[in-house]
């Protein structure tokens, strides 16, 4: 007879691998994206200017927090951005 730690260990494996599996289904690619270094002075909101050819820049600047995974605007001098769908600066 099979022990319930066996089976509550057994589901805990089956449900991590699940949810592992799931987000891993929803982290973007970043193979063959454009990038960027960002210099001392530069801002999300500059490099989303430099890289939009026509429009407000603020939904550049939600695009390329998206793709590089960023929860707020703050980005450090030598941090590599990729950038969305073929924008280049």
């Amino acid at each position: 007879m099979v022990s319930a730690l066996t089976v509550l260990t057994l589901g805990a494996l089956w449900v991590g691998a699940r949810i592992d599996a799931a987000s891993a289904g929803e982290r973007r690619s970043r193979e063959g994206l454009p990038w960027v270094v960002v210099r001392k002075g530069d801002s999300l909101w500059k490099i989303a200017e430099a890289v939009t050819t026509e429009g407000d820049p603020a939904s550049m600047v939600r695009l390329i927090m998206d793709v590089n995974d960023l929860s707020d605007s703050v980005i450090q001098p030598g941090a590599r951005l990729h950038l969305p769908g073929g924008s280049a600066r």
